[in-house]
């Protein structure tokens, strides 16, 4: 959509996801990344692992990550940053949705993101079109209708009201929960009210068309009704057509 109205929407790391899964020490079901990475070689194959530490006892645990691979087939500089620890890689980790899947255990996002708004201060009734863009700085699934609560200073009802009338347009619903980069548009009432409700000038009116009352003749193959064929006979017509009965059976056979 072309519009001059745009703003950007940041869901910025505020911390790392807790990794859900059993302790072997305790009751305990929550983990923090330890901010640390091991490795083991042996000869040319190598394993590597991320350390959590259990939020209960403390137990540290390790996850795979890399399991019998040959040192070729990683970068140096990624073997590098294992043997440092190197926070990046660390926080990469933690939050890699698929490392997850392959070790079977969850990440709970709650408490690790925050929404930036740089947002010019337009007013929502303003009927030209405003595009958002919103832009994920972590894979966090994040519900839009809560985007749209705190970027927009907005309770859940009005949200919803907008939505529901047509001023908020999304590509999804706005109980989904989102992860990546998507764009919204934020319409004014009197450009949405006009979209809704359109006046088509090329629209047959029924009145004006019709044959029975303008007098033209019916399409091919359709017949006009009966009361309308008669509605057309004038009183003079009637009164002729009753005279000419009247003398034809007056008339000696």
């Amino acid at each position: 959509m072309n519009t001059d109205r745009k703003a950007l929407w940041a869901v910025r790391q505020s911390a790392l996801p807790t990794v859900v899964r059993s302790c072997p020490d305790c009751p305990g079901m929550r983990h923090r990344a330890s901010g640390k990475i091991r490795g083991n070689a042996n000869g040319k194959l190598l394993d590597v692992w991320l350390l959590l530490s259990c939020a209960t006892c403390d137990r540290t645990s390790k996850v795979p990550v890399h399991e019998r691979v040959h040192v070729s087939t990683l970068e140096p500089a990624r073997l590098v940053a294992y043997e440092v620890n190197d926070p990046a890689v660390v926080r990469e980790l933690v939050m890699s949705v698929s490392l997850a899947a392959k070790n079977r255990y969850r990440l709970d996002w709650t408490g690790t993101w925050e929404l930036e708004t740089r947002m010019p201060l337009y007013a929502l009734d303003d009927p030209t079109p405003l595009a958002v863009q919103v832009r994920f700085e972590l894979p966090a699934p994040v519900r839009v209708e809560r985007l749209l609560q705190l970027g927009l200073g907005l309770s859940r009802a009005e949200v919803r009201r907008l939505v529901a009338d047509g001023r908020i347009r999304l590509p999804f619903a706005p109980d989904a929960k989102a992860h990546q980069d998507f764009e919204l548009t934020i319409h004014g009432p009197g450009s949405v009210d006009a979209a809704k409700h359109p006046k088509s000038l090329d629209a047959p009116d029924v009145e004006r068309t019709d044959p029975a009352r303008t007098g033209l003749p019916p399409a091919p193959g359709r017949e006009l009704p009966r009361r309308a064929t008669a509605a057309r006979t004038s009183p003079v017509d009637h009164v002729r057509s009753q005279m000419t009965r009247a003398a034809a059976v007056a008339a000696p056979r």
